[in-house]
């Protein structure tokens, strides 16, 4: 197999899942690009610790006074499972369709709604706007339980016109009044006290007598229109596509320009964007088609290392790769706290409009942060998978019994990626690797002090500009 298809396999699986190790990346490169496609797409159930002995042995992730336990089992579950795009779709749509447990104070339903988003995250467009609009952690997050008839509320009906469905300038006020007035009776249905017995999740309930059913004027159409409508009107609207193109593009494919200027600044890649609209309106708002069209576009399989990894895929993608965390074990409550240290707290983002991306995730305050984790994992040479690595790149040599310093680095950044970086990054890991000489591995003395040579050049590498990026 050439070293493209590998590069290629890789870059499909840093912005498909979490990253992959050079071993799970040949076998995909034996199956083919476009299959591996299809096979992420189409995901099949894998071995994975069951969700009844993950709550039999870690009781506390039923907490649900704070957000981590919760946040936790979702950091096991990116870690370990074999259907990586979606966990990576459902953290797509966190992001987007932000609630947070800083107002609703219930994290086992903010989990309810990212089970929601992996189930539905790679449907039709119109089918997880309908599950978003009776989501009672949405419905709590934007007041819509305030929304009666006669008396709207319009928080969740300008939310999900401006930043869940259409962007900035594609609509009216008075289109918001109308989305409001037909979500009217979409609340939450009362629910047992929390004591004794702890807290029940909440759930959605449609009250027609509270429900506005006179008639309404939306996005230029009239009609006695309720939520259902109003969905189905949005999903077949041509800003739609197009916005949540825009949002597609700036995840899985390169950094763009903040949602909130849109409206003003114009895509990076205007016939990507339009691809992925045609996309959209072929399948009629087909989530998993509009992804099959991006992945296999040129536009994507050549924008390597154009995206700054948030700190989930940072966190995740590195233990994935050393795989210290293969179960579910004591731990993994710190992955989950990690991600909030550097600036991405699950299930708690900081606003309805998600986190801020791109540079923003390594800014100055949290940059160091990122890289002294992924340097004390990969400088751990006790963790096998660490070991693999090493004894990998120890075998670029193995018929002469020792390594050049290009060599050692060229083997690195391949065994870690492969990984691309700049002449100034490459110079300074030379730079280091030539302070130790040719590396050898004759006797057990030589291969102690060539582990611990190789483990500095691999912190190195983590410690470089180009793996914050993927």
């Amino acid at each position: 197999m050439s070293s493209q298809d590998i590069e290629l396999m890789a870059h499909l699986m840093r912005r498909a899942g979490f990253g992959a190790t050079r071993g799970e990346l040949e076998e995909m490169v034996d199956k083919g690009y476009e299959e591996t496609v299809e096979e992420l797409l189409f995901p099949q159930d894998g071995p994975r610790l069951g969700d009844d002995v993950i709550r039999r042995y870690h009781v506390d992730i039923h907490e649900s006074r704070i957000p981590e336990p919760p946040a936790t089992e979702w950091l096991y579950r990116m870690v370990t499972t074999s259907s990586p795009l979606e966990e990576k779709i459902a953290l797509f749509w966190h992001g987007i369709f932000a609630s947070s447990f800083s107002k609703t104070q219930e994290s086992r339903s903010l989990a309810v709604q990212i089970d929601m988003f992996r189930r539905f995250g790679l449907d039709r467009f119109d089918s997880l706007l309908l599950e978003l609009s009776k989501d009672p952690i949405m419905i709590i997050w934007l007041d819509n339980q305030d929304n009666h008839k006669g008396a709207i509320n319009e928080n969740f009906g300008r939310e999900l016109l401006e930043l869940f469905s259409m962007g900035d300038g594609n609509y009216s006020e008075q289109d918001i009044k109308a989305c409001a007035r037909a979500f009217t009776g979409w609340t939450i249905a009362p629910k047992i006290p929390r004591n004794p017995l702890g807290r029940f999740y909440w759930e959605f309930e449609y009250k027609p007598e509270d429900h506005d059913d006179r008639e309404k004027t939306f996005l230029g159409r009239t009609g006695n229109f309720d939520g259902e409508d109003i969905v189905d009107i949005i999903a077949n609207q041509p800003a739609t596509a197009r916005f949540l193109a825009r949002h597609l593009y700036r995840f899985f494919v390169a950094d763009e320009p903040h949602v909130s200027s849109w409206h003003v600044t114009p895509p990076i890649d205007p016939d990507a964007i339009q691809l992925l609209v045609d996309a959209y309106d072929e399948s009629r708002g087909d989530i998993r088609s509009i992804l099959r069209v991006l992945f296999n576009s040129e536009f994507f399989k050549s924008a390597r290392f154009a995206r700054v990894k948030c700190p989930a895929e940072l966190i995740v993608g590195t233990v994935r790769m050393v795989g210290n965390y293969s179960g579910f074990m004591p731990g993994f409550n710190n992955l989950a706290l990690e991600c909030g240290w550097q600036g991405q707290e699950l299930l708690n983002p900081p606003s309805v409009e998600g986190w801020h991306t791109g540079s923003e995730w390594i800014d100055p305050g949290v940059l160091m942060r990122r890289v002294n984790f992924a340097a004390r994992i990969l400088g751990d040479t006790s963790i096998p998978g660490v070991q693999a690595i090493i004894k990998r790149v120890l075998t670029h040599g193995l018929a002469e019994g020792k390594l050049s310093p290009q060599a050692i680095v060229s083997a690195c950044l391949d065994t870690m990626g492969p990984l691309e970086v700049s002449e100034a990054t490459r110079a300074e890991l030379m730079a280091h690797a030539e302070k130790d000489g040719e590396l050898s591995w004759n006797t057990n003395e030589e291969l102690r002090a060539t582990v611990g040579k190789v483990s500095k050049i691999l912190t190195l590498i983590a410690a470089s500009r180009e793996y914050q990026f993927a």
